[in-house]
């Protein structure tokens, strides 16, 4: 089957340091995919190249049969890629509403009408269960809310493949659920096909239907959740090499 993304041999170096090595991903249309690894192990970075933020030295990246390696992000964006960022980035002095609404402006409808952009804005305020926030500045919510804001103005791009970069970090059990909920409609109702960057591994065994590890920007293992996380390279990648030779034995 031919996949849907696909990343060929993608490397990147900062100032002689590796931070992708020829890494190869690939997902398939409507699949939710993991992305895990230790801090630094090149995940960002590969989202980066991805959504065009940075070029690589190396390979190709491909979405739906055409190569996106040199395009610009808004152009990007425009074909149906849409991303968060793990660091909120929402712009401080517009509501909720107003954040929404400049997505789905320069997103991939460009919807230039104000009124109707701010009818889709609604819309997946809504979706995502901020309508009741939206005349709040960003400031005055919750972390919880704020990384659903993130999610909430890339959704308004109207994008087809999602990039989710630590979505769920710092939040608590009941906010890891809340955001889970909202990822499954985002796949099973609105068909969109994601990528999950995520050290919160409840979230990745919970949604992911398969997961890929980085370590020292190299793809060490592929598989189904529960294969993955009993894999040896993975445990000594998160834990180190005497943990995992003390499961060996």
């Amino acid at each position: 089957m031919t996949a849907y993304l696909e990343c060929a041999g993608v490397a990147k170096r900062f100032g002689g340091v590796a931070a992708l090595n020829r890494v190869h991903l690939s997902v398939r249309q409507r699949e939710i995919l993991g992305l895990i690894g230790p801090n630094g192990s090149g995940k960002t970075t590969l989202f980066n190249v991805i959504s065009g933020l940075i070029r690589p030295e190396e390979g190709r990246v491909v979405f739906r049969g055409r190569d996106i390696t040199r395009m610009a992000p808004h152009s990007i964006c425009r074909l149906g890629i849409a991303r968060t960022y793990q660091i909120v980035r929402p712009f401080r002095t517009l509501t909720v509403l107003e954040n929404v609404v400049v997505a789905a402006t320069y997103g991939r409808q460009r919807e230039t009408r104000l009124h109707r952009a701010r009818a889709e804005a609604e819309r997946w305020l809504e979706f995502t269960g901020l309508a009741g926030r939206a005349g709040a500045l960003p400031g005055q919510l919750p972390l919880v809310e704020q990384k659903r804001l993130e999610m909430t103005r890339s959704l308004a791009t109207r994008p087809e493949l999602l990039l989710l970069d630590e979505v769920m970090g710092g939040l608590n059990p009941t906010g890891v659920d809340a955001c889970l909920a909202v990822i499954r409609r985002i796949r099973d109702e609105l068909g969109i096909t994601l990528i999950m960057v995520e050290h919160v591994m409840q979230a990745v065994m919970g949604v992911s239907e398969r997961v890929l590890v980085l370590s020292n920007g190299e793809r060490i293992a592929e598989g189904k959740p529960a294969e993955v996380v009993s894999d040896p390279r993975v445990i000594e990648a998160y834990l180190g090499e005497k943990y995992a030779q003390a499961r060996r034995r």
